[in-house]
């Protein structure tokens, strides 16, 4: 069983740039894929970013590729989100999530089977 923590969120303004960060306990999560997702209110969850557990690849949303970057620091054993130029439409609950089946990155979000509690992140106009 891991554990992941998500934290970072807050209220921004447009423009803006945040660090989320997804912390992990229980088990290292060094060889797995780890996701990030958001749900804005009164939507479905939507993929945001995901990174392979050997840092190689990285696949980004549409909606973000160019603002947002993800990474990690597998001695720490935390992923990060950077999202840099914060929009209103980004305003949502961030979870991340890590897939304990595979390495390979995937948007895929049936594929993960242990999520955060989510860090919320609000930006205004």
């Amino acid at each position: 069983q891991v554990q992941l923590v998500e934290s970072g969120g807050g209220f921004m303004q447009a423009g803006d740039s945040l660090r989320l960060s997804c912390a992990a306990s229980g088990r290292s999560f060094s060889n797995h894929a780890v996701g990030w997702f958001r749900q804005a209110p009164g939507k479905e969850h939507e993929f945001v970013a995901a990174i392979s557990g050997s840092e190689e690849s990285t696949i980004y949303a549409d909606s973000v590729k160019g603002r947002f970057t993800i990474s990690r620091d597998n001695a720490k054993n935390t992923v990060y989100l950077r999202m840099n130029s914060l929009k209103p439409e980004d305003t949502a609950v961030y979870y991340c999530a890590a897939d304990w089946s595979r390495s390979v990155a995937t948007a895929l979000r049936y594929e993960y089977e242990f999520w955060g509690q989510g860090t919320q992140v609000t930006v205004s106009s």
